[in-house]
Parts: C-alpha cells; structure tokens; sequence
C-alpha cells in the first residue's frame, strides 16, 4: 500500500497544483480590486489597505486540506499553526498566539477556549466558511486590544444576507488523504424565492494516526533526556472525529435590508499525541479531548437616515460550549471545561462624503468559564466586557489617513474562596487567601495610518498604534495540573495590562500582470506576558508559570508573483514569498518564535486546468528560551493540480501531493514539535461541485 501510494505522489508531480491559501489569480489580465470585510465597518479596497491582509475565499476552502484552522492557514506570509497534533490548531501570527490571536465568526467572538490553551481545538471548522480574513497590525483595532497580535474572521453565509440568484444554490466538497486515511465532505444548500432565504450547511472529517518519515521522538530530545525512540514511523493518538451542521433563516428587503437567526452544533474528538519510547512508562497517560458547542447567531443590516450615517448593522451570538480530557485507557475524566457566554456588536456606518468614510460601534461581551474535576486548576470565572470605538478615513487621492479608537473595560470575578496555596505557588509568592478575586482593567487602543499614492499601481503607507490587553482568566488565576498539555500551569492575580507600541510600512505594487507587498514592522511591549517553564516539578509535571516583562518584537513580510506567459486563455506565473520574525524579551529569546521561511512557486491557470509546483523552505531555530530545545530546517515540495471537465459545470476534480520528497518537518511554534512532527508523504484527491 505504501509503495503505491509513493509511486502515486510521485506522479502527482508531474500534475502540479496552485497553492490552497495562493492569492487568487488575475482574471487573464484584469485586474479586480477585492474588498475586505474586517478591516472596517465600510468598504475597504484590499489594494489601499494600510496594514497586511489576506482574504481565503471558498473556491480555495474547497480543495484545501481537512484541517484545524490555524493548519489551513499556515504557510501565508507572518503565519505558522500552533499545531496541536491534528486535532487542535489556532495561527501564530507575527510569532505571536494565543490570547494575542482574536479569532472572531463573522465579527464576534467564538465564547470558546481556544485562547487559552494550545490543546484546546477552534470551534470554528475553516470548511463552513465562505471565506476567512487575517488581519495583522493596527488593522486589527477595531475589535480591540485582545486582538494584539491579529485577528482571523471566518465568515459564513449560515445567516443569508442576499437572495440568491436561482432558487436552490448549493455546493459539496469530499477528499481523501493516503497519510492518515483521512475522508472529509462538506456542502451547504441556499433555498429563496422572494424575501425568505433558508440556509443549510455540514461537515464531516474523520482521520487516523499519521505516517512520518522517521520515529517522531526528536534527536534532541532523546539526546537531552537520555531515552530511545521505538522503531515507528507513525504518531499514535492523533486520531481526529469531526462533526459541524446549521441551518439559518433570514427575511431579505427589496432594499438590502436583512435580519437571521442562525443554530449551529459542533461536536469533535480527538488524540493528543503522546511521546513513542522503548520501553515506555506503563503509568503514561493518553489523553483524548472531546469538545461540543452549540452556538446561535442573530445578525442584521438595514439603510438608515441617521444624521450622517445611512446604514446601521449588528451581530449577536450566543454559544454553550464544552470540553472534556479524558484518559484514553479507562475513559476517566480529568478536567471538563465549561464556557457559555453572548457576545454582540452594533456599528453605524456614515456615508461617504468627498472621500471621507467611517463608523462608530459598541461590543459587549458576558461569558462564565469554569473548570470541573480533580485536576481542575482554575476557578468559575465571570468575564464581562464592553468597549466603544470609532474608524475614521479620508482618501484624497494621492494620500490619505486611516485612524480609530477604541476603549474597552473588562471585569472578571473569580471564585477563589477557599483556593488553597499549593506549592509551586508559594514558591512563586503567590497568595490565594489574599489575592483580589475582582479584577478589572481598562484599555484602550489607538491607531493611525497615511498613506500615499504616487502612481496608480503604487501604494506607500506608514502606521502607528497603541494597544492594550486585559490578562485572561489563565494567566491571573491558574494553579494546578493540566492534562491536555501535561504540565503544571500558574498564574498570578496581580499582572496589570499588556500594553504594546507598533510601528509598520507597507509597500504594495500592483502592475497588470503581477503584485508585490511588503511589510516591515517593530514593536515594544511594556508587561508583556509569556509562560515560561521555571525547571521545578509539581504532582509529577513540569511548571509552567505566567510572567510580566518587557519585549520587542520586529519582522518583515514579503510575496510577490508575476504572469510570465499568457498562450490564449491560459495563464503562467511564478511567485514566491518570505517572511521572519525576532522576539526579545527581558528573560531572553520567548518561547517558540517561528524561524524564517521562504517560498518559490509556479502556477498554470485556464478555464479547464489550474496547477502548482512549490517548494517552501524553513530554516533551523537555534535562538530558544530557556529549557527549549533547537529545529532543525526543512523543505518541502508540493504539487497539486485541478480539472474542471468539460460540459459539466461547477464540477472540479483536484489531486494534492505533500512534502514530496518525504522530509522530517517539525514546527517550532508547536508545543509538540519534539514527538509529533509534520505528515510525511501524502496524496490526495477530491471532488468539489457547486450549483
């Protein structure tokens, strides 16, 4: 089966395939200028944007691999995945993660708790969408300072908000991979005949344990810890069951005015790989994580005649979500975390006026967290949030200024009656029976960007902001075991708010047939806050404690392509791009910040063939925070290639081989990246058809 397999891969080569997350191609030549829905609560032109911005659109989900959300994403310029095993992925963005990365459905929070740990799964599936939006830099303020470091918005059409152009609209999308014996299948269906549009949508993934081309048990860690590899080349425990369905309902105005209600269930399980050893320790715990959230969103936009606005637009959702780590060998359960909360949004938005564009809003967010069980090391925490903010733009042409503000309050009230002080915390000198189980922090985040056009495919900017971060519920109060990340976690209720300065250029040229972007970006961080692990154990495990220092972080971005030969309706281009990031903090290097990468890729599109060959490079991360260990560089090769045949519309056929040539990868910005590396070889095809 294996050299099958390998012999089909090789083949794929031959075949080549446009990257999943590729910008999308020129149309033969026009040129389209998309517009981005996140920036900004008014149109914004993905060519005059001010910071960076990339736009994921459905044709490219649908032949995309089945994954976690920050593994679909990885590999755009400033992106890497936090790469959980397969089952649990959220981006890294610009080197940074967690709380730093808001991730938002259709512009509101998801009330999950994906944030607040790396084992814990998005529950948001990138194949319901329509299409995702990431944001980095000053862009990101008006959903304010917990979006720090960028933000992601999968956005879904679950709440319609136009008719659709036939009666019944619908799509369908299904794959198979060889490295995992992965199967996925996804579809939605639109139904609307006059004001009332029905929206249904589904998907289903399902994968195993996964080849790589060596034991996944690193080299320096058998080196440092003295232990021996078992002859395997496969990662155990990585097993992936996912289930997400909705439906929504909306009355759509003659006017454009719209008002839906939506539901969705999402119900996932899945392994966290465990480290594969001669001779293992029998009492070693494999743990399994299920998760399930119900969600309901009710979203609306009318015109309006408001003073100087004309249209008014709000989002609200509600979700009741769960997860359980349980021991894979007698189905015990160890920690259940609970998060039910509602989060909305209200913007007006003002008409334009000689170039002028802008929007005022309010968010408002009410969520309770807590965690059940033996090794529940977190107390119930009630979050409330509100925040005001407002976007302003003036384009006069040839230049122009973006600018906003925004301030936010948020308070969390913790049960700590009671709470012992264990050790690690004493240690610590930290104090439950004194420490402020209300806590409370305002912040607030401001931007400015200009912006210059000298000619009309060249565009100048240069931005400046200032954001701040209130502390999560893990940061102020964890103290206890943590089995989905088999580490003792600490807090400390006495950090004050994250606050950081950013400063970014952006150079974007866009001739006929090719586009260029770069972006160079610093920033200072005052009580920026990392955990780190101190060298002692706790009940067996290795403590990780939260601490406040100072940081700067500072990188560049670039990518580029070019249409290099146009034989009749057919288009062939090369591209490439590059990024690296470098982080500092008073205590050294932080943890886990992605080394440099670099891409080169060729590209076939026609009405009936669109192709890729890429080769991607990673180097070695040797610059490491204390008790972190080194990765090696690697590179892949990957192709991939798609048909639409003739005389039958919206039907496409794709095959998509990965890391070609069987390379040992591992993601430094993985807390796993020494027992579960990256897939090895793998092909696989699928059918996409939309109607």
């Amino acid at each position: 089966m294996r050299t099958k397999t390998l012999l089909l891969a090789a083949s794929a080569l031959t075949l080549a395939a446009a990257p999943v997350l590729a910008d999308e191609a020129s149309d033969h030549g026009a040129k389209v200028s998309e517009l981005v829905v996140t920036a900004a609560p008014y149109a914004v032109s993905l060519d005059t944007v001010t910071t960076s911005v990339n736009v994921v659109t459905r044709e490219q989900l649908d032949v995309a691999p089945p994954a976690g959300l920050g593994d679909v994403l990885n590999g755009l310029p400033g992106l890497r995945s936090t790469f959980y095993g397969p089952g649990a992925s959220r981006p890294v963005i610009r080197g940074l993660s967690g709380p730093r990365v808001l991730i938002l459905q259709n512009g509101v929070g998801l009330v999950d708790a994906s944030s607040l740990s790396p084992d814990h799964a998005v529950a948001s599936e990138p194949g319901e969408a329509t299409r995702i939006e990431v944001l980095r830099g000053p862009s990101t303020l008006a959903y304010g300072g917990s979006g720090i470091g960028g933000v992601v918005n999968v956005i879904d059409d679950r709440v319609p908000s136009v008719r659709p152009t036939n009666p019944v609209e619908g799509r369908i999308s299904g794959s198979y991979s060889s490295v995992d014996e992965g199967g996925a299948i996804s579809g939605g269906l639109k139904l609307g005949k006059g004001p009332v549009v029905i929206a249904i949508d589904a998907v289903h993934r399902k994968s195993g344990d996964y080849d790589v081309p060596s034991n996944p048990v690193s080299r320096q860690l058998a080196e440092r810890d003295g232990v021996s590899p078992a002859p395997d080349g496969e990662v155990k425990n990585a097993g992936v069951e996912m289930d997400a369905y909705g439906a929504g309902i909306s009355y759509v105005a003659d006017n454009g005015a719209f008002i839906g209600l939506s539901a969705k269930r999402t119900d996932t399980t899945y392994g966290v790989p465990y480290p594969q050893l001669l001779a293992p320790d029998e009492d070693q715990e494999r743990v399994s994580i299920h998760l399930k959230q119900v969600r309901w969103d009710l979203r609306g936009e009318s015109p309006v005649d408001l003073g100087p606005f004309d249209k008014a637009r709000f989002s609200v959702g509600y979700a009741d979500y769960q997860h359980a780590e349980v021991n894979v060998g007698d189905g015990e359960v160890g920690t259940r975390f609970l998060s039910d909360g509602t989060e909305g949004r209200f913007e007006l938005v003002q008409r334009e006026a000689g170039g002028h564009q802008g929007a005022v809003g309010a968010q408002g967010l009410t969520r309770h967290f807590a965690a059940l069980g033996d090794e529940a090391f977190i107390p119930s925490v009630d979050i409330k949030e509100v925040g005001v903010f407002t976007l302003q733009r003036w384009d006069r042409g040839t230049w122009g200024v973006d600018a906003g503000l925004r301030v936010d309050q948020r308070r969390l009230e913790a049960d700590l009656a009671g709470r012992p002080n264990s050790a690690a915390a004493q240690t610590a000198g930290v104090d439950w029976s004194r420490a402020d189980p209300n806590q409370s922090f305002t912040n607030v985040s401001a931007s400015v960007g200009v912006f210059w056009k000298p000619a009309q495919d060249v565009f100048w900017a240069l931005s400046l902001s200032h954001n701040s971060r209130a502390p999560t519920e893990f940061e102020l109060f964890a103290d206890g075991p943590h089995g989905g990340t088999s580490s003792y976690e600490l807090g400390n209720p006495n950090f004050s708010e994250e606050k950081v300065n950013s400063l970014e250029g952006t150079f974007r040229w866009t001739p006929e047939h090719g586009r260029v972007e770069a972006h160079l970006y610093g920033a200072r961080y005052d009580g920026f806050i990392e955990e780190v692990p101190t060298g002692a154990v706790e009940d067996g495990l290795p403590v990780f404690q939260y601490r406040q220092t100072d940081a700067t972080f500072h990188g560049a971005e670039l990518e580029a392509t070019y249409d290099v030969w146009h034989p009749g309706e057919g288009v062939l281009a090369v591209g490439g791009m590059a990024d690296w990031v470098r982080g500092d903090t008073d205590q050294g290097a932080p943890a886990r910040i992605p080394p440099y990468s670099v891409a080169a890729n060729l590209t076939w599109a026609s009405p009936a063939y669109d192709a890729k060959l890429e080769v991607r490079h990673v180097g070695e991360q040797d610059r490491l925070a204390r008790f972190e260990l080194p990765t090696d560089g690697y590179t892949l090769v990957n192709a991939s290639a798609s048909w639409k045949p003739p005389g039958q519309e919206g039907l496409k056929l794709f095959v998509d081989a990965r890391n070609l040539t069987d390379e040992q990868a591992r993601e430094h910005t993985s807390f796993l990246k020494d027992i579960a590396p990256l897939s090895g070889r793998s092909l696989r095809v699928g059918a996409a058809y939309s109607f």
